[in-house]
């Protein structure tokens, strides 16, 4: 794995268990828990305190994997033509 990849998944699983229950508590910003505490409201269609929060974390890990496998593709001596 790269080390992009790696932060790429502590977000995902930082902000999952955050989601649970099982990371910081109300008073901390953190993903997870905003997309947590407004899920409930989706139902009664207030979406938007969950999805932006979720879209962010979406946008930050896919730029982690694309400047990863950029620089990749720009480091890697075996790629040069």
């Amino acid at each position: 794995m790269h080390g992009s990849t790696v932060i790429g998944f502590s977000i995902l699983l930082t902000a999952g268990l955050s989601f649970i229950g099982a990371g910081v508590r109300v008073p901390t910003p953190e993903w997870g828990l905003m997309i947590a505490v407004g899920a409930p409201s989706v139902f009664t269609g207030q979406w938007w305190p969950s999805v932006f929060p979720g879209i962010a974390v979406a946008i930050t890990v896919l730029s982690f994997a694309l400047i990863g496998e950029g620089l990749i593709d720009l480091l890697d001596p075996t790629k040069k033509m």
